[in-house]
Order: structure tokens, then C-alpha cells, then sequence
């Protein structure tokens, strides 16, 4: 395979960019993401060879928490927040460029016309939705439950540490 380029393609070191179902067998399953970190570390502490683990999450939800009402007065005040902080970002990236003077009129400018861009397109945007979604809201990925997985060459030995960190002995 060649590139574009006249050259021999090349692939980056490390695993591929595409997704792929996890491999091994199942070795642990833990209820919550915590439980399955705290068996891969416990497999680290032993001087198991980890890179031949996976942590797989099963039965995967997209949980919605709802943070409040959204109205025109929060959409707006939102919108002159955020229009705010990128108009003094490029207010202060042009005063570093003003040649004597103030440089402070650059910021201000900056400032105002983010304020005022952020205000635009905040109300916009709010009433484009027409009413159907007047709520704020943080979206998350949770599985039900999250399987350890381990490469078949060790496998068991993965099983009997784990098995020592569910009966509460630790290894030296």
C-alpha cells in the first residue's frame, strides 16, 4: 500500500483506531465501573501482566440527568456567558498585536461583541427548539454491569488472584 504521498503507508504503533469487539475470556464481573478498576489494580499490584486485560461495560444505557428549567432568561444569560469568555480570548489575542496605545480597547471590543454574538445566537438557537425541549440536561454512558476480560495464556491465573481479592486476602 502506498499513500498519497509517493511513500510506503505507514500505521501508527499501538492499537487500531477502528472499533473492535474486546477479546479473552471473562475472568470477573463487578456491578459498578469502581469494583472492575479496583481488580485490574489489584492484578498490577500481583506483577500480572495487564496489558492482556480488558474492562468491558455490558448492557449499555444513555442516562440523561435533567438540571433544571431552560427559559429565554437562562438561554440568553448562557449564551452572553459563553459569548463573553471567547470575545475576551480574542479580544486579548488582538491586543497582542495593537501597536502602542491602550491596550485595552482590543479586550473591551472583543469582550462586547462576544457578548453580543453569544446573545444572538443563544437566542437562536432556544427558539429554533419552539418549546419542545425547555430543560438543561447532562447526558451519560452507564452499563449495567462491567466484565473483566483476560486473554486465554493467563486466564486462570488472573481467576485464582482475583478469587484471593474477593475472599479479602491480598498477595505480599
Amino acid at each position: 500500500m502506498t499513500s498519497p504521498f509517493g511513500g510506503p503507508a505507514r500505521t501508527a504503533p499501538g492499537p487500531s483506531n477502528l472499533p473492535t469487539p474486546p477479546t479473552g475470556w471473562p475472568v470477573g464481573s463487578y456491578a459498578t465501573y469502581e469494583e472492575a478498576q479496583r481488580a485490574v489494580d489489584h492484578l498490577a499490584d500481583a506483577d500480572f501482566p495487564v496489558r492482556d486485560v480488558t474492562i468491558v461495560g455490558v448492557d449499555l444505557m444513555l442516562v440523561e440527568r435533567v438540571i433544571g428549567r431552560l427559559t429565554w432568561g437562562r438561554a440568553i444569560g448562557s449564551g452572553a456567558a459563553s459569548g463573553a469568555w471567547f470575545g475576551l480570548f480574542v479580544g486579548l489575542l488582538l491586543s497582542l498585536f495593537t501597536a502602542g496605545g491602550s491596550s485595552f480597547g482590543p479586550i473591551l471590543v472583543g469582550l462586547a461583541s462576544g457578548v453580543v454574538f453569544g446573545i444572538v445566537f443563544a437566542a437562536v438557537g432556544y427558539g429554533a427548539t419552539r418549546g419542545r425541549r425547555d430543560f438543561t440536561s447532562a447526558s451519560q454512558l452507564v452499563a449495567g454491569r462491567y466484565d473483566v476480560l483476560c486473554q486465554p495464556r493467563n486466564a486462570e491465573k488472573a481467576r485464582e488472584l482475583l478469587a484471593k481479592l474477593a475472599m479479602g486476602n491480598s498477595p505480599a
